[in-house]
Order: C-alpha cells, then structure tokens, then sequence
C-alpha cells in the first residue's frame, strides 16, 4: 500500500480584493506635470489617506478620479472593471475643499433638498444633522456660516448621499482640535458600515489618526504607499510616526 503523507497547511491571510485600483493616471498643464503615472488601490471599508504638502498634487488627483478633470492617461478600474467617467457619479461621491454653494439659501432647506433626493428617512437626516452637530444652524442662510459650519453642512450632505466611495479633500480645514477629533470618530464609524473613503489631508498628524493605509504624494509623485507599518518596512525607522517616516521617503 502507498504511505499515505498528511500535509498540515495554515490559513493564508489574503488581503481584501481592491474596490477602486488607480494605474498610471497622468495629468499635464502645458509643460507642468502635476501627476505623474499615479498608482494605487483602495479596498473595501477603509480610510485611504491621501497625504501630502500643499501643492503635491492631492486636489488634482481627487479631481481626476471623480472626473471633474480630465486625465491625459491612465485607468482606474471599479471591481476590477473599467469605469468610464460618464458611471463615476453611481459610485462616488467628491466632496471639494472649500466649496459653499447656494449662499443664499437657508442650511436645513438644502439638507432637506438632498435627503429627498435621496430618499432619505427622516431618522436618519437627524442622526447625520446631529453627528456633524448642525443643529444650531439650521434657520441660518449658508453666507452666513463660518467656515467650520461650513464645512459641518458639506460633511452631513456627503453623508446623505448613497455612493459607496466618498471622496473628501481637507475634510477637517476650519475645525479646531477638538471639533477634528469628532469629525475623525464621525468618518471612521461612516467606514465601520460599510462605505469607503479617500481623504486627502496635509496634516500628518491628522492623517495618522483617521486612516487605515496611506497615499504618500509630492510633486505629483506617489512615493510610498501601504499600512505605517508597511511604510516604516521601507525605512530604517522601525516605531517612527508617519510624519519622520514621510520626510525619510520623499
């Protein structure tokens, strides 16, 4: 009789299958290039920080995935899938830096303009209103708000939207150290259920708290991306925080 060999395997831990991959996405202004070959991916259920000095091209890369920009080249693909620009808008959602439309309506008729585009139920508008902590000014007309209130109103009218992918450029620009923190707790249950997200942020610090993996970009140029842990692997500094570990990789 032949011997008879037991082979004891162990689990392979596989990461997530990627729901948006990024590959040589390229921009040009005449003789500028602003991104140059960009390629990443993003799984399902995470914060992808998108870090880097101002200027490093963040706000144009964001612009070229939601297809707000034209790109000269590259692909990105949705589930592995081509996704022409026309589709963009059924899967993402772009939410600018700096952006306050319709100044001179008033902030709760515009929430509740989007939550009935939506479909919104009424128990969920005033969870969204209450967790970015909109309350006081809902009878104010949108010229009237400071920039952090500002910033409340386009953080709970991304969060009315259904898209799966969130795309968010300095999501915490106007807010002070404790009014980040919250907003930071906010994205991260937003990703526990379910959706996903890109933020760019120039604050390290800030980047470091919020984000599960990491985009490193400067001069239009990913220099590293993957976990800090990953990121520190490429370094000689083993326990450095991501913004030692960012100035050792660009």
């Amino acid at each position: 009789m032949g011997a008879i060999t037991a082979i004891t395997s162990r689990p392979v831990v596989v990461p997530a299958p990627a729901l948006m991959q990024v590959t040589a996405l390229t921009k040009h202004y005449g003789d500028q290039c602003t991104l140059a070959e960009v390629t990443f991916d993003i799984r399902p259920g995470e914060v992808l920080g998108l870090i880097g000095p101002n200027g490093a091209g963040k706000t144009t890369l964001l612009e070229a995935i939601a297809g707000v920009l034209p790109a000269d080249a590259g692909t990105i693909l949705w589930r592995g899938v081509p996704l022409p620009v026309a589709r963009r808008r059924e899967v993402m959602f772009y939410l600018p830096d700096g952006v306050r439309p319709w100044d001179d309506q008033y902030t709760g008729r515009v929430i509740e303009f989007f939550a009935a585009a939506y479909r919104r139920q009424a128990r969920e508008v005033a969870e969204i209103i209450g967790a970015v902590g909109l309350w006081p000014v809902l009878g104010k007309r949108i010229f009237e708000l400071s920039k952090g209130y500002a910033r409340r109103l386009m953080l709970a009218l991304a969060l009315l939207t259904p898209q799966p992918l969130l795309l968010m450029d300095e999501p915490f620009d106007g807010f002070d150290l404790r009014q980040t923190r919250d907003m930071m707790k906010l994205i991260r249950e937003t990703a526990a259920r379910g959706r996903t997200l890109i933020v760019a942020i120039h604050q390290l610090v800030d980047a470091e708290r919020v984000s599960d993996r990491f985009v490193l970009l400067t001069g239009g140029h990913v220099r590293g991306s993957g976990t800090l842990d990953e990121l520190r692997g490429r370094t000689a500094l083993g326990s450095a925080r991501l913004e030692d570990v960012f100035l050792a990789l660009t």
